[in-house]
């Protein structure tokens, strides 16, 4: 879209300092990315749906990665794991253990018992999973069934693609176990509920959806390669684990699980398969340093546990195990080589907690302390610890707010203006925009980007039409993308730099969720989600009471607003309304499949007493515009 600049001789020059910095001499990561290739993507790696719709191409970074050594556009250290990642196809891990890379934002593991197959992680897409299942078979040479699934983790990348290998039919007929940690469904379901607009908003920043895939846009999230738009599905674990030590028998196997809640997910545990002298330690440990915090917006994850949980994992594992897998990047092989892949991996997160912690206590604030932050270069040179996904700088921050919270402690941070109207006395104190853009434009010829981001982003707050500032935010914004070793944060700021340019696109909104994932959602759960739609200031002086009556699942709630909140309670006597529907009709109403007057007329639900006051309800209920302005104010 449009003209990118090339990089200045700043941006060069930094990104020649990282060829001297780094130890690209090291290439043990590419032997192990292509060991044990039995044979690669068909047409490449391009996926397609049954309609013929292509979901996925890998192809397209192929293109962009032919041209040699990392361009002054790409950090080369950004350009090695793109590389790393090029890798794909069907892959032996260990005799009885396979895996499929580069098909999907994540892997699919197969695990060949004398029973059947047990599938660790499903992927993302439901056409990806497939193609990777008939990848696997047609090269394997059998057709021995899939007796279980394990989600190692609530992420959708670990489950979306699950309907593309097993068929739920024979999940309910007991055929087929699917065996996830405990709190499995609630947080799959729920993650991106409450918050899920604002997320998805700001995830198509992170994983630069409207970006080109070149070496002036997209280059990948540095965890994988892209996203599928196949669709995303979900079938509902059978079996949950609930304790380390757990265990149990699959496909003819013995699995061994171990707990992980609250670190890379809020649902997490690892896995070990003794006979095969294999482990799995999910999300917790990859080729990157992972997200303590994540850009797109989402809880923040405790440091300290997943450092603790690494440990235990060396201590009650490592030495009976021979390779490492995972659901994304490659395996590593070697008891020596795992010991310390996944020490440093605990070390940097628990280095990263106490160091922020201890920063904290000598007076330094969150912005300080992400600044003064060095690893020890033991960390910081151990390729699995670069910064490719999560960062130094935001994860030490996370662990910061994870603490302390969003204040510094300032008085002057305590009540202070917002942004907008701060930003319109900044303007005038620095003498206004055209002073503020002159000094800018010589900062940022002298490559002192960051500053003029901060700078001129207050310009283009207090004036948002102020075309010659947002161009020179927009450049600025270039520069550190080109910079950047974080593919997230590349990510983050060329999508910035092409909002500025060229505005926010009005494209189909993404959906609220996916079929299988409404279903999943407790009723509760997006009742309480009413909650957050409810208009506050236009429900003031309102009291008004509902009952929600679902006969096929045999469940009942009351809704009583008052004083501006909605609250979830028991069924209510004499309310002022009350509504009955099956919840499979609730479900397509929800997904946009049927509109809520039609099935009220068709009878599909009904409402007794006030109906007057219910729609009076309904009209208080915002909806959410999806693509609103990240770079630049709202108004």
């Amino acid at each position: 879209m449009g003209e990118h600049k090339p990089a200045t001789a700043y941006t060069a020059k930094a990104n020649a300092e990282v060829l001297e910095r780094l130890p690209f001499e090291d290439t043990r990561d590419f032997d192990d990315a292509a060991r044990g290739l039995i044979a690669p993507l068909p047409d490449e790696g391009r996926i397609y749906d049954d309609q013929g719709r292509q979901v996925w191409d890998p192809v397209v970074f192929d293109e962009v990665t032919s041209v040699g050594d990392a361009p002054d556009t790409v950090n080369p250290s950004l350009w090695r794991v793109l590389n790393l990642l090029r890798h794909r196809g069907l892959f032996e891990v260990v005799p009885g253990i396979y895996q499929v890379r580069g098909a999907d934002a994540a892997n699919v593991t197969i695990v060949e018992g004398p029973e059947g197959l047990v599938i660790m992680d499903a992927g993302m897409g439901y056409d990806n999973a497939r193609a990777s299942m008939d990848l696997y078979r047609e090269h394997r040479g059998h057709d021995k069934p899939v007796v279980a699934v394990v989600y190692s983790h609530s992420h959708i990348d670990h489950y979306g693609g699950v309907r593309g290998i097993i068929d739920e039919a024979d999940v309910k007929a007991g055929k087929v176990k699917v065996v996830a940690p405990e709190h499995f469904t609630f947080e799959a379901a729920s993650e991106n509920v409450f918050a899920g607009n604002a997320m998805g908003r700001r995830a198509s920043y992170q994983y630069g959806s409207l970006l080109e895939r070149n070496v002036t846009g997209n280059l990948g999230s540095g965890l994988g390669l892209n996203t599928p738009t196949s669709p995303i599905t979900l079938i509902l674990p059978t079996h949950e684990i609930t304790e380390t030590g757990q265990t149990m028998e699959l496909g003819g196997l013995l699995f061994e699980f171990m707990m992980a809640p609250g670190s890379e997910a809020p649902a997490e545990m690892f896995t070990r398969i003794p006979q095969l002298r294999a482990m799995s330690v999910a999300e917790d440990a990859n080729h990157t340093l992972h997200n303590v915090y994540t850009l797109r917006g989402a809880k923040l994850r405790d440091a300290l546990a997943w450092s603790d949980y690494l440990d235990a994992a060396i201590r009650e594992w490592v030495d009976e195990v021979d390779v490492l897998f995972g659901p994304h990047h490659w395996p590593t092989w070697g008891t020596a080589e795992i010991r310390d892949h996944l020490a440093k991996q605990r070390d940097i997160y628990k280095y990263l907690n106490d160091e922020v912690l201890r920063l904290a206590n000598h007076g330094y604030n969150m912005d300080e302390a992400a600044e003064m932050i060095e690893l020890p270069e033991s960390l910081d040179k151990h390729w699995a610890n670069r910064g490719y996904y999560g960062s130094v700088s935001h994860n030490a921050k996370a662990v910061w707010a994870y603490y302390l919270g969003y204040f510094d402690g300032n008085p002057a941070h305590l009540h202070a203006l917002p942004q907008e109207p701060a930003a319109r006395k900044k303007v005038e104190y620095m003498g206004g925009g055209d002073a503020i853009l002159e000094r800018a434009r010589k900062d940022f010829e002298a490559g002192e980007y960051r500053w003029v981001a901060d700078v001129v982003d207050t310009l283009v707050t207090a004036e948002p039409d102020n075309q010659a500032a947002r161009e020179l935010l927009a450049d600025t914004y270039e520069q550190l993308g080109y910079q950047e070793e974080n593919g997230t944060w590349r990510n983050y700021y060329l999508s910035g730099t092409q909002e500025l340019r060229h505005g926010v696109l009005e494209l189909p909104a993404p959906a609220f969720g996916t079929p299988d994932t409404i279903r999943a959602v407790p009723t509760e759960l997006y009742l309480q989600y009413l909650a957050v739609r409810l208009n506050g200031p236009q429900a003031h002086d309102k009291y008004v009471t509902f009952n929600l009556v679902l006969p096929d699942i045999d469940e009942s709630y009351g809704l009583v607003l008052e004083n501006a909140v909605l609250h979830v309670a028991p069924v209510v006597e004499s309310p002022d309304a009350t509504l009955t529907l099956d919840r499979t009709t609730m479900d397509g109403i929800i997904l946009g499949e049927r509109n809520f007057q039609d099935v009220i007329a068709d009878g599909a639900a009904t409402i007794s007493g006030d109906q007057g006051k219910f729609h009076e309800f309904l009209d208080m209920l915002d909806d959410f515009d999806f693509w609103w302005n990240v770079a630049w104010p709202r108004s």
